[in-house]
């Protein structure tokens, strides 16, 4: 319950970054869920902003609060993008995807003019890899892409869906979490992975955090790359 206390009031402090008439991208998970809800109060309150989901889930939660929704196709660049992270490095690089929308939260990141980072104190970590790093791979792929990544060092588990089915994201793609331990040059790994043919994305967010609103206990602290 601490760390729900924690991700509402690092969600709520973030609100502050939301200025009238912005594009904000909407991320995917439970503390981005918060950040939706109170956002929604907002705009029910006059604040007039667009939002640019990042999942079906978050699509669908924005919807429900009243919040209007556009498009990438619909706009040139999103103002302000606030999401949550699985982990973060004194460097916020994160890793992200433990929600199963990591490319569309990648790509949403991508075209932002500020990524705001929205976490409980859980989720700071010296050294990235405690969190298995999800890598979202096209299924034909998946077997040989899971090899690869075994032959890195990593223990690799295809991620399950409550049936026990293979997980399928919102674009119809599999989820392989990769224990990896920590992970010393995530640079490194990233670039790694993104050139194995059948990884769509990976978890690793480097250098992309604009800034990390971080709630420990009832204290803020903003950490600024």
């Amino acid at each position: 319950m601490a760390n729900e206390g924690e991700k509402q009031t690092a969600a709520r402090a973030s609100l502050s970054y939301i200025q009238d008439g912005q594009v904000v991208g909407l991320g995917t998970g439970s503390t981005a869920a918060y950040f939706i809800q109170f956002l929604g109060e907002r705009v029910r309150a006059g604040m007039k902003i667009r939002g640019v989901p990042t999942s079906m889930h978050s699509q669908q939660l924005a919807e429900k609060c009243g919040i209007p929704l556009v498009t990438l196709d619909e706009v040139e660049h999103i103002d302000v993008d606030v999401d949550g992270a699985d982990e973060f490095d004194p460097q916020l690089n994160l890793i992200k995807g433990g929600g199963g929308a990591l490319l569309r939260e990648k790509i949403v990141a991508s075209v932002s003019k500020k990524f705001v980072v929205v976490t409980d104190a859980s989720k700071q970590v010296p050294v990235l890899g405690r969190f298995p790093l999800p890598v979202e791979v096209i299924p034909f792929a998946q077997s040989p892409v899971s090899r690869e990544i075994t032959a890195l060092g990593a223990k690799v588990t295809l991620r399950r869906a409550a049936d026990g089915s293979a997980y399928r994201t919102d674009e119809g793609h599999h989820i392989l979490d990769c224990a990896f331990g920590n992970i010393a040059d995530p640079s490194a790994l990233a670039r790694t992975l993104s050139a194995m043919p059948g990884v769509v994305e990976h978890g690793l967010f480097i250098h992309m955090a604009s800034v990390v609103v971080l709630a420990k206990g009832s204290e803020v602290i903003e950490l600024k790359r």
